[in-house]
């Protein structure tokens, strides 16, 4: 089968097609024949040798993706041969509260990932794909998808009418402003690049922010929800905005807490006090969250954003691609 890897964490010249026998499923283990794959921006640290953590040698990257099982091992009855599926980010996370070693069973990172025609994937640790959906459509959902909707509805219990504020137009948050739509939510995208706040629009966003004209943004969005505050915010920032978010939060309003993009800074603890704020820590999601998520997506007939689909030929351009941030949606590998 084909497959890249990373033959060291020095850049996306690194990323090396080779030629692997085609591995087989053991007990409650499934082997997924891939049609897709997409990037996220792990996949571009962990290439750069910027991840937080550390990473298998010579690992088969990406976490995304999705495909049709071909085989099943020993005691596996979740799902059959010719089933559809998409991978889990986590594989042994079936649900309830985060585990110790969730790391330890990450797709490619501590384990090999999806850069290959053909992946051994444990029997929790994929989900149907909604049947509205293409193959290249379902391999965005596994990260981005499920931390949006971890963050929007596992942590911030979001009710129609609420509103969210969110950051930016990376994956995860277009598929926030969509999962946000979808519930009958108020959104108010932030961006710096006109272009991709008119994308927001014309994807259904509320309100929207150009911070770079407006720095003062978390005072447009407590003026936008009426001086009330927002209900939530999906903060990929990191510490450079986070102070900012409380700013705009309601009292007893959630902040998830899912990137670290905007530098360094001190936040002082008695704003969260003071708005007597949750805040939550997001790291994509469990099995659990991915099934509810798809429920929710075939109900609704969320259509994933993708921006741009590379031969799998052409891997290295993907990543090239989404590092250049001219993207707006996701960035996807199809493999025929």
């Amino acid at each position: 089968m084909r497959a890249f890897r990373l033959a060291a964490p020095t850049g996306f010249d690194a990323l090396t097609p080779t030629e692997l026998a085609i591995p087989k499923p053991g007990h409650r283990q499934v082997l997924v024949k891939l049609a897709a794959a997409s990037l996220n921006h792990r996949d571009l640290s962990i290439a750069l040798g910027r991840y937080r953590l550390p990473s298998k040698e010579q690992v088969i990257p990406l976490s995304d993706g999705a495909g049709t099982v071909v085989e099943t091992g020993p005691g596996v009855t979740r799902v059959k041969t010719g089933d559809r599926v998409a991978g889990c980010f986590f594989q042994r996370w079936a649900g309830g509260e985060p585990r110790e070693d969730n790391q330890a069973y990450a797709l490619g990172g501590s384990l090999d990932g999806m850069l290959a025609d053909y992946a051994v994937l444990e029997e929790d640790g994929v989900v149907p794909t909604p049947a509205c959906l293409t193959d290249i459509e379902a391999a965005t959902l596994p990260c981005a998808a499920l931390t949006a909707w971890h963050a929007l509805v596992a942590h911030g219990r979001l009710k129609a009418g609420e509103t969210v504020l969110i950051q930016g137009t990376g994956g995860v948050s277009v598929f926030a402003l969509q999962l946000a739509r979808l519930m009958g939510a108020t959104t108010i995208v932030t961006s710096s690049s006109d272009a991709k706040i008119a994308e927001a629009t014309a994807l259904g966003a509320t309100h929207t922010i150009n911070y770079a004209k407006e720095p003062a943004w978390e005072k447009a969005a407590r003026a936008v929800s009426g001086g009330r505050g927002v209900d939530q915010v999906i903060e990929v920032g990191g510490a450079g905005t986070f102070a900012k978010s409380l700013e705009a939060l309601r009292t007893g309003g959630h902040v998830s807490l899912i990137g670290f993009l905007a530098g360094a800074a001190t936040v002082d603890p008695g704003l969260i006090m003071a708005r007597r704020a949750n805040v939550q820590g997001i790291s994509v999601g469990s099995t659990e969250m991915f099934l509810a998520m798809n429920r929710a997506i075939a109900a609704g007939g969320l259509k994933p954003v993708v921006n741009k689909v590379f031969p799998f030929a052409d891997a290295p351009a993907a990543y090239r691609y989404l590092q250049s941030a001219a993207h707006f949606g996701k960035v996807v590998i199809a493999f025929s």
